[in-house]
């Protein structure tokens, strides 16, 4: 299967980038799996964006599976993710609204046959965004984004994951939110072929 990574972080030194970007990419390498990289902060970006648009949405077309890797700041993923999402996921590419009646209709979307996988970091602790906050993040990624282009289904909730107090944690909380990642690839990608183990248990 094609794979596409879109990475919405400036810092090549964070955790989205330097720890989750980097598990993903290595657990695709040691399986040949075909993929390619959005990297939101480094692709020319400034307007008229036109032409990496269409790039984007070529990528959107051509790939089976998508992972989304952002950190969470004010409420909302970065500014250049929430671009992505405004000016790539348009009415008539991945979605369309259906009239039902003269004042109402539902969004159709054109992106059902795409599996998606979705890493959000957190700066704060768990507790006050799931209960103060209601789970707003992810409520709003999953029921005001990902549904109107992906369709309703219960694996947009349960493959949108959140990493909590990120800046603050142990090294091996990050390890153990890395595993979870490896986990997840593990699910999505099969097992490492034992031709590629036996090279890797050589080289280590």
């Amino acid at each position: 299967m094609k794979n596409l990574i879109v990475i919405g972080h400036p810092d090549k030194n964070s955790f989205c980038y330097n720890g989750i970007l980097k598990t993903i990419k290595n657990e695709m390498e040691i399986r040949n799996e075909e993929f390619e990289v959005i990297d939101l902060y480094r692709d020319k970006f400034t307007r008229p964006r036109d032409k990496v648009i269409k790039k984007y949405q070529d990528l959107v077309t051509w790939t089976d599976r998508i992972y989304i890797i952002s950190p969470v700041w004010w409420f909302r993923l970065t500014p250049r993710m929430e671009i992505f999402f405004d000016e790539v996921f348009t009415p008539g590419f991945a979605y369309q609204f259906i009239n039902i009646t003269k004042t109402y209709a539902y969004p159709k979307p054109f992106l059902k046959n795409k599996k998606l996988r979705t890493y959000v970091t957190h700066g704060a602790p768990a507790l006050p965004v799931l209960t103060l906050y209601v789970n707003s993040v992810k409520l709003r990624l999953v029921m005001g984004v990902y549904s109107f282009v992906f369709g309703w289904k219960l694996s947009l909730f349960t493959k949108t994951r959140q990493f909590w107090s990120v800046p603050f944690v142990s090294e091996k909380k990050r390890k153990k939110y890395l595993k979870t990642v490896i986990n997840d690839l593990k699910r999505d990608l099969g097992p490492i072929p034992k031709k590629q183990e036996k090279i890797l248990s050589v080289e280590a």
